[in-house]
């Protein structure tokens, strides 16, 4: 199954895709995308309706962020050897971890937010799992079983506040818009095999990002189960699995987003972002 939420921000309602690519909407059978909703017995009791029995909702309606409610918001740095290299960075021995704020999550589709000062504000295309069966000392075995499914994530990131003077990576990432989620959640049943999954990034119509999932240095597997050695995981949180080569910061010179620019992003079988980057409205 696709599901997804669509409506204005903050007020979005729960849905799914049909067969043919209508939405259709679940708002009289889930409240929402969140917590027990995404634990196996609530995904299975929206996999047995028939879409076709639920109203359809119009084609234009903005989407929003796939899941909602999200309690963590974990990411994996340098988790692909090649965009290691391309950092300058040795591949790491074990996950990097660090957190991204959950007010920085947004609709795949909305506008991304330059931040006031910003001059090195950056893209990286990320495979994204949302946990549905919570835990905690998990085996790589029993990971599979705790995933809802996957979706798209874009980990924007101000290099300059995440790397220079007293950077931290949390700063760095964690500016409002710089979260964009989904279009949808593709269930984990939907998705054959999470490591190998082509996942690619454009500015302007430049493909600068063209990846596999295969080339993780660890898999989905491993960082559920390494994750949950030290904090519990829990329905509704988003673990985003790191990037492919082909970031701004890694180009001959380095290239970051100006304001007007359009990115189009996307993972085989997960669906499309698609962003406008515009100007702090305070700036």
């Amino acid at each position: 199954m696709k599901l997804l939420r669509y409506g204005p921000p903050g007020h979005e309602k729960p849905g799914c895709l049909d067969a043919t690519g209508n939405i259709r909407d679940l708002s009289l059978v889930v409240e929402d995308l969140e917590g027990a909703v995404l634990q196996p017995d609530g995904i299975a009791k929206i996999a047995a309706l028939d879409p076709t029995d639920l109203p359809i909702v119009a084609d234009d309606v903005r989407l929003g962020p796939c899941v909602s409610g999200v309690g963590k918001f974990i990411c994996i740095g340098l988790n692909y050897a090649d965009h290691a290299a391309e950092t300058g960075a040795a591949p790491p021995a074990e996950p990097v971890v660090f957190m991204k704020a959950t007010s920085a999550i947004c609709g795949p589709n909305d506008d991304i937010i330059i931040p006031r000062g910003s001059e090195k504000t950056d893209w990286e295309v990320e495979l994204g799992v949302i946990i549905g069966r919570g835990g905690s000392h998990i085996s790589e075995t029993d990971a599979p079983g705790h995933i809802a499914g996957y979706c798209v994530i874009n980990d924007l990131s101000e290099r300059a506040f995440q790397l220079e003077g007293t950077g931290q990576w949390v700063k760095g990432k964690s500016a409002d818009t710089f979260g964009p989620i989904g279009p949808w959640l593709v269930t984990a049943d939907e998705v054959i095999d999470a490591q190998n999954l082509d996942l690619w990034l454009e500015v302007d119509g430049h493909r600068y990002q063209a990846g596999n999932t295969r080339t993780m240095i660890f898999d989905v597997a491993y960082i559920i189960s390494y994750l949950s050695r030290y904090m519990s995981l829990q329905p509704g949180d988003v673990i985003s699995t790191g990037t492919p080569p082909g970031v701004g910061l890694g180009q001959t010179p380095p290239t970051y987003l100006k304001t007007g620019q359009k990115l189009r992003l996307g993972i085989e079988g997960l669906g499309e972002q698609h962003q406008i980057t515009i100007a702090h409205p305070t700036s």
